[in-house]
């Protein structure tokens, strides 16, 4: 999608960490038990080598001199010495997994808080499907990655710091091949980290891309079965997945090349020290002790190199799916209430437009001077030509956007000098796509109100004309509906949306093409139900089916953004305008 944050110039690597830290910071008590454990365990664990050495030491006495109390000592104390530091990992992998399960339920729900606080036009320019993703996906590779390569990285780095000042007693002189060969890691890591942090990014992108698709065309089989498009999907399906498995195997192959190469380069160094070490040895400037300290101390110096190289791909994915998640949280708000923001109370339902402009980009404007003056208790029809501007009209009322030019007011005030939320508790919307969720229709209809009564939720279900039909339902109001509402009839959850808007007290009412997807009888039905709906109320109703606005108090006519005509039903038809050739289009015969 043209216009979306993943657009934007990714984050640095290291910034990303830093915005994980405070995610860690919040459960200190943990932390600090992880690396008090941590630090417990690796040492323990370092211990080993020279534990090892001491045992070698009993035994240099040659045969017969043997000291083997003294080895069987070392050698049972470097095996609990082991057998502890493997609890204390086993007890560190829990502790950080519980935490990693913290963070993950507080990032989801940050994010998905934030989502609900973004402007309507950020979910305009979003794939919903690339949005649950990142909610999902994307939080999933982060985690994993701090409860395991969190751990791995902390404690290779207390191993090898621990076993490079061992090494730097037992032999300054040995130490000094690592001069050579630990540099050469590093650069090599970081050479490949540039070249293969873009490809995780890329991986992230066309998951996410994929699973935006494929929602999509899930929600849309019933029309790509109509239309016999099933093998037009399936090839653009496998198009998609054929970008994102290449995305994946080029970051996992491209990652998987510093492993071995780092590993390489370990048993090189540490071919270079049993060699040298050898020398030294006959130049009695070390005991075999020594060098069978020195050579496990390297095996624990150069492993954890070739651990974190072995997840430096997990890291980079988790590097690009944070990235992607702060993309998210980075997004503005929508903005706050202007500074003294005033709530609207005792709403007559006045409403008024004074020479509004608006356009959803700089470059294209798509209301121009704008004017309309609704009396309190009247209804507004809006028509026109799709694209004419008519949706924008909502969408401004309700603050989803600011007029560019202009003002609307509402009893008088201007709706910028009002809170949001109060401003949107003045209306009631019923829409053409109706939104029903997972729950029973009780909680459907009540939605918006959570004082309704029971009794309150079956007089609006009957006022609507919907009551009949659940109350034939073996749960009645307790019937579940999931998938919204797959199981009925889009004259049904129109009713439904129609009997939850009967439970607002809102006095000013927007219908937007509500019986645009429905039959004939339905929609007589569905007209008598929004009749008794706009009953005393402030009505802007937007309809393609003129039949549905005959009786308005003022039609408007919009097209290319401006008012081309307004009047009544009758006015309209005798002017012989736009009107009177919508009308004639759609009843001639």
């Amino acid at each position: 999608m043209t216009g979306s944050p993943t657009d934007k110039k990714p984050t640095f690597k290291w910034g990303v960490i830093r915005r994980l830290i405070p995610y860690l910071l919040r459960h200190k008590g943990m932390l600090f038990s992880a690396f008090f454990v941590m630090a417990l365990s690796s040492g323990l664990s370092l211990a080993g080598p020279k534990l090892s050495g001491k045992a070698i030491e009993a035994l240099e006495g040659g045969a017969g001199q043997v000291d083997f109390p003294r080895v069987f000592f070392y050698c049972a104390l470097m095996a609990i010495f082991y057998i502890v530091s493997a609890l204390l990992s086993y007890l560190l992998s829990v502790i950080m997994i519980k935490m990693s399960k913290k963070i993950s339920f507080a990032m989801r729900k940050e994010i998905f808080d934030h989502l609900l606080s973004l402007p309507v036009g950020f979910f305009d320019r979003n794939q919903t499907g690339d949005l649950i993703s990142r909610i999902s996906y994307d939080v999933d590779t982060v985690n994993a990655s701090l409860s395991s390569d969190l751990i791995q990285i902390c404690t290779s780095a207390i191993t090898i710091v621990g076993s490079f000042i061992m090494m730097c007693i037992i032999s300054p002189r040995l130490i000094l091949i690592f001069a050579v060969t630990v540099p050469f890691s590093i650069w090599f890591i970081r050479y490949r980290s540039r070249k293969v942090r873009p490809l995780f990014r890329t991986r992230s992108a066309k998951l996410g891309e994929l699973n935006g698709y494929a929602e999509e065309m899930l929600s849309g089989q019933k029309t790509i079965r109509a239309y016999n498009r099933e093998e037009e999907i399936i090839g653009r399906f496998d198009r998609k997945n054929g970008e994102a498995v290449d995305a994946y195997y080029q970051a996992e192959y491209q990652g998987s090349v510093v492993g071995p190469s780092v590993n390489f380069i370990n048993n090189l160094s540490m071919s270079l020290v049993c060699m040298f070490g050898a020398l030294l040895y006959l130049s009695k400037s070390i005991t075999l002790s020594g060098i069978s300290e020195f050579i496990l101390y390297s095996r624990r110096f150069s492993g954890p190199v070739g651990e974190i190289a072995n997840i430096f791909g997990d890291l980079q994915s988790a590097s690009s799916a944070a990235e992607r998640i702060f993309r998210i949280l980075d997004e503005s708000p929508e903005p706050p209430d202007l500074p003294g923001a005033k709530e609207l109370t005792l709403v007559r339902g006045s409403v008024d437009f004074e020479n509004v402009s608006f356009g959803y980009t700089a470059e294209q404007t798509v209301l121009h001077d704008f004017n309309l003056s609704v009396k309190p208790g009247s209804t507004v029809a809006i028509v026109g030509p799709t694209g004419a501007g008519k949706t924008t009209v909502v969408n401004l009322l309700m603050r989803f956007y600011d007029p560019v030019v202009g003002r609307i007011k509402i009893d008088g005030h201007d709706s910028a000098s009002l809170t949001r939320s109060s401003l949107r508790r003045c209306f009631t919307m019923v829409l053409q796509d109706t939104w029903l969720f997972t729950g029973t229709i009780r909680e459907n209809i009540a939605f918006g109100n959570d004082g309704a009564t029971d009794s309150d939720i079956r007089r609006a279900a009957e006022t609507s004309g919907i009551a009949s039909y659940i109350e034939s339902l073996p749960d009645g109001y307790d019937t579940i509906l999931s998938d919204d509402g797959v199981n009925l009839s889009k004259g049904q959850k129109q009713l439904l949306t129609i009997s939850r808007a009967m439970l607002s007290d809102a006095p000013i009412l927007i219908l937007d093409e509500a019986t645009s997807n429905v039959d004939s009888r339905t929609e007589k039905q569905i007209q008598e139900a929004m009749n008794r709906l706009m009953k005393g109320r402030t009505s802007f109703v937007i309809a393609h089916r003129l039949s549905t606005v005959q009786n308005a108090d003022v039609i408007l006519v919009i097209r290319d953004g401006r008012i081309a005509e307004s009047g009544k039903h009758e006015e309209l038809l005798a002017l012989g305008g736009i009107y009177s050739e919508l009308y004639q289009s759609q009843f001639e015969g």
